[in-house]
């Protein structure tokens, strides 16, 4: 691995190379705030174990984390330790797209893993069980990992995710109808769409990220997870955090990473550091096209993957 006084060089010169793909991809348009996003936007940034922090071009513009969110929730949960938690959702990847009802009908009720929409409603619905207010835990875990104590839900992107959520509000009343959400499944919803609508920067989010690298801890030495629990957290990134092109993605970059369709990508290379990209334009898949193809560069360059 190279010494980390280059990180900062090699993070410039991914977004050097690719400054001719910027705008790359499509934008997510199913709501508005996501449609009004510069396509030009490109960030990376990159955070050791030992808290050691590189970025380049866009690192400290916050964004829409999206689905990214959904790593931090399932951290949450696994946080309290439910035991029922692998049993109302499951750890395989699933083949189809991240809100798919079909599949959800045809498996009675129980999401395939944690990462497609179904399955973070679970989540989501666990952690209200636990407590009583799953955004501002959220939140208070989110900026304490991230060291950032300004970080906040976009309260416009939360209100176009309600007002548009048609898909999300009908599995979250099918699972009901399953007996596999406990609670209210508008407040499960609201919960949800809150923690998608978290704006962070590609430098909160590596760090944010980083205890995923350093087996559960922060490198101030807070835990979050259990060894065993990171372990599990990183395998279930690697085969469902890139919607359905996993195995394309493990493929191109053979990180752990978690992406959503606000264009950022949170990876993980254990025992090392994490690295957040963000550009907006996405691939069919609804994973970041120059994201994508920065993290691809950062392994093909240095041989750095798990593989």
């Amino acid at each position: 691995m190279r010494a980390h006084a280059d990180f900062d060089q090699l993070l410039q010169t991914i977004v050097d190379d690719l400054a001719p793909e910027r705008g790359a991809g499509e934008l997510a348009d199913y709501i508005e705030p996501l449609r009004r996003v510069d396509p030009l936007s490109f960030g990376m940034a990159l955070c050791t174990v030992e808290g050691e922090l590189y970025c380049a071009g866009d690192a400290t513009q916050r964004f829409s984390i999206q689905s990214v969110s959904k790593v931090l929730s399932l951290t949450l949960a696994m946080q309290h330790g439910r035991h029922d938690l692998w049993r109302r959702v499951g750890r395989e990847p699933s083949g189809n797209r991240f809100n798919s009802l079909v599949q959800l009908e045809h498996e009675r009720g129980i999401p395939r893993n944690p990462f497609i929409n179904a399955g973070a409603l679970v989540v989501t619905d666990v952690i209200l069980e636990m407590l009583s207010d799953a955004k501002a835990t959220l939140l208070d875990l989110v900026r304490g990992v991230a060291g950032a104590a300004d970080i906040e839900f976009d309260r416009e992107v939360a209100r176009a995710e309600h007002e548009t959520g048609h898909t999300n509000r009908a599995m979250a009343w099918f699972m009901k109808s399953f007996g596999n959400l406990q609670g209210d499944p508008e407040a499960v919803l609201d919960a949800y769409f809150h923690h998608c609508a978290l704006s962070m920067s590609c430098v909160e989010l590596a760090r944010a990220g980083v205890y995923l690298a350093n087996g559960g801890c922060t490198p101030e030495g807070m835990c979050m997870l259990s060894p065993a629990q990171t372990k599990q957290v990183n395998s279930l990134m690697l085969t469902c955090g890139a919607y359905d092109a996993v195995g394309e993605f493990a493929f191109r970059v053979g990180l752990p990473a978690k992406s959503g369709v606000g264009g950022g990508i949170l990876a993980i290379l254990p025992g090392r550091f994490s690295v957040a990209v963000w550009s907006p334009g996405l691939d069919r898949a609804g994973n970041s096209v120059l994201g994508t193809m920065a993290l691809e560069q950062l392994s093909s360059r240095t041989g750095w993957s798990i593989f």
